[in-house]
């Protein structure tokens, strides 16, 4: 079973996520911002990570930057997730190493539709 950790300051992303996760049969777990999330990417590295941009502590950009120096860091498939929709974002997102983007608000036929974009499907 492949594993997806979702990295979003919301209690509420992170249920609708999961569930949407759960529905594609993938396990998951959660962290609320990215240094958390670099942690358990550190003890565990996730098949895919569903990033928001906006959080404290460690945004999704300096998050990624930092796991794509990791030891096995280069083989997560992260699909941004936020409401940050302008090209410079999306650019920014794509240079520092996201496989994807998506538009919040999401619903599973949008997470489907990247994960299988990306192969994790």
């Amino acid at each position: 079973m492949k594993h997806c950790l979702v990295v979003d300051d919301s209690a509420v992303i992170r249920k609708v996520a999961r569930r949407i996760l759960d529905s594609l049969s993938f396990s998951t777990s959660e962290a609320e911002n990215g240094r958390d999330a670099l942690e358990q990417c550190r003890t565990s590295m996730p098949d895919a990570v569903l990033l928001d941009w906006n959080m404290p502590e460690m945004d999704g950009i300096a998050f990624l930057v930092a796991l794509r120096k990791e030891v096995g860091g280069q083989e997560p498939k992260v699909i941004f997730c936020t409401t940050e929709n302008d090209v410079e974002h999306i650019t920014r997102a794509i240079s520092a190493g996201a496989n994807e983007y998506i538009m919040k608000p999401f619903d599973r036929e949008i997470i489907e539709e990247k994960f299988q974009q990306v192969g994790l499907l």
